[in-house]
């Protein structure tokens, strides 16, 4: 089935918020519901998975259209974010180190 008939037929038969996985890793698809003001669409959600496998944040980026899209483009490759995500582990060093402490916690098989 070609992609778009396949997000035809998710947003005609899909719950209200029910996701489905893409095949790239960490971009999902989701149902948003009808409201008042406009019918039932989709979004692309971005959230990066971890080296354990899980999201690295527990709400990912929602995004619903190209110029979003281009907006989040533009912000994340701006040489000044950089700049200020590495002023930001100076000032607070404690978050580096709970990030490298985070990647080594043991999991519990089940």
């Amino acid at each position: 089935m070609e992609l778009t008939q396949t997000l035809k037929a998710f947003i005609e038969e899909g719950q209200d918020w029910e996701r489905k996985n893409t095949s790239v890793k960490g971009v999902s698809i989701i149902r948003l519901p009808a409201t008042k003001n406009r019918p039932a669409s989709l979004a692309i959600d971005i959230n990066p998975i971890g080296e354990h496998g899980l999201p690295m944040k527990k709400k990912g980026v929602m995004i619903m259209n190209a110029t979003e899209l281009a907006a989040f483009r533009a912000a994340f490759t701006n040489e000044k974010v950089d700049g200020l995500i590495k002023a930001l582990e100076e000032v607070l060093p404690e978050r580096k180190a709970a990030a490298a402490k985070s990647s080594k916690t043991d999991v519990v098989q089940i």
